[in-house]
């Protein structure tokens, strides 16, 4: 033996009892259920008040209002070129109800792009209106004149709006107020002219137009419903009108939507590894979450029924400078009575919190349940990574009131189906195949229905990632 292996086998003791890699052997092992990140607090799914839908269908009721064509514009963009989808003219006042497709396509190729630089005036107040202006990127701001001559921000324009449209319709329009460019933008004309020279050479067009200045002008409402006729404040034997409410004669209907899977599991592993915990039972506890969390997600960004998409556009606004501030926030809130909730990524609820850090604003929290959640004049604000966060860093907050006897958002659901093992989710065996797989369809109905629009409200294009 050299002296290097009698240095070696001196400083080694001898092992003189049992190590932990043989013990392990004999050792039961204690151990967790299985876990997932994608389990989140679903707050959406707990603060909305649910409905029972035994029909499987929901109409919402509503008073007749007389639509003015108030949605967005949607562009195409080739390269630096961007045109207006011929169709989306059709969200015009003017233009509302025209089916020409040709011509709306003559219309469409009429327009003509313009790069406006941030600060640019598109058009001052007291001008003749003679365009209306497609907004394809960017933000406009109405800028008029305050009670005390001072300047005023009268509202934000923000992509896919459009502004000036009773130009095409009114040759002694003037612009009512400023319209002046936040950021650079990329805006799209129509000229009164060409509208008016094109109508000269299609017979539809001219019909069409020449139709609007015959209709009667309907009597409504600030919120656009038919008008209710009464009287007050008269004495003596004054004739009281006569009025009924008028009722949407086509209402909106929501169909409960549907999330399925198919879950698999072999029966070798459900008889023989269920200790301690049941295999199929663990298999089925996962995958109603992740079903619940594709529900949530539905709720929010469901082109048919979610939040994001079907809020009323004259209840989007835009931030005043980018970032969530208290000021937007209060905006938000001063568009609907008796908000409930607020809904945000947990990126913009720390945007916000770094804005009320710069004005020192401490916001305050309210208990929900045993959770501390913060809260704005009283309204908490509930974190949802559904919420999509955009690639140029810009979010959205929702703002709505809730419940069926509050005219609010609600959730649709129908209880008591087959199988059930939580409300309107459901789980049924399929069988058992060649291959000795046991199968179960997994399945949950659900939807959303806002019963008014005021009932809910979005501030889009938020920005999360300024520091400064």
């Amino acid at each position: 033996m050299s002296v290097g292996e009698e240095v070696q086998s001196a400083s080694v003791p001898p092992q003189q009892s049992l190590g932990t890699a043989a013990a392990r052997n004999l050792a039961t092992t204690t151990k967790s259920a299985p876990q997932m990140q994608e389990i989140t607090s679903r707050w959406l799914l707990k603060m909305m008040p649910w409905v029972q839908v035994q029909g499987g269908t929901y109409r919402v009721n509503r008073r007749l209002s007389y639509s003015v064509g108030d949605g967005r514009v949607t562009f195409v963009q080739t390269g630096d070129r961007v045109a207006v989808i011929p169709a989306e003219l059709g969200e015009l006042p003017a233009l509302r109800d025209f089916g020409d497709e040709e011509v709306l396509g003559e219309l469409a190729r009429r327009c003509e792009q313009r790069e406006i630089a941030a600060g640019q005036v598109l058009a001052a107040s007291g001008d003749a209106a003679d365009s209306v202006y497609l907004l394809a990127h960017g933000k406009v701001e109405k800028v008029g004149t305050g009670p005390y001559g001072d300047e005023t921000v009268l509202g934000v324009h923000a992509d896919g709006a459009y502004f000036g449209d009773q130009a095409l319709v009114d040759g002694d329009a003037v612009w009512e107020y400023t319209a002046r460019a936040v950021t650079a933008c990329t805006v799209l004309t129509l000229s009164r002219a060409d509208v008016l020279n094109l109508a000269e050479r299609a017979d539809s067009l001219r019909h069409h137009l020449a139709g609007l200045l015959s209709v009667p002008e309907q009597r409504t409402n600030k919120y656009g419903e038919a008008a209710i006729d009464l009287s007050a404040g008269h004495v003596g034997e004054a004739v009281v009108p006569h009025t009924y409410v008028d009722y949407d004669a086509a209402p909106r209907e929501y169909e409960l939507s549907v999330a399925q899977t198919v879950l698999k599991v072999h029966t070798r592993v459900a008889d023989l590894y269920n200790q301690p915990m049941n295999q199929t039972e663990q298999q089925l506890r996962l995958t109603v979450e992740a079903l619940r969390e594709r529900q949530e997600h539905e709720l929010i960004n469901n082109r048919e029924f979610g939040l994001l998409n079907n809020c009323d556009y004259g209840q989007r606004l835009q931030p005043h400078d980018g970032a969530p501030s208290p000021d937007d926030m209060d905006e938000l809130l001063s568009r609907r009575r008796g908000s409930k909730l607020f809904l945000a990524h947990p990126k913009a609820i720390a945007a916000f919190g770094r804005e009320c850090n710069k004005r020192g604003l401490v916001p305050e929290t309210v208990d929900i349940g045993g959770h501390h959640v913060p809260a704005w004049r009283g309204v908490p604000i509930f974190p949802s990574n559904k919420i999509p966060v955009t690639d140029a860093r810009t979010t959205s907050i929702i703002c709505m009131r809730t419940g069926e006897d509050e005219q609010g958002v609600i959730g649709l659901h129908q209880t008591g189906i087959p199988d059930e093992i939580e409300p309107s989710l459901s789980v049924r065996f399929m069988g058992i195949d060649e291959q000795a797989i046991i199968s179960y369809l997994v399945t949950a109905y659900y939807s959303a229905a806002i019963l008014v629009p005021d009932a809910l409200g979005v501030l889009e294009n938020v920005e999360v990632s300024r520091w400064r």
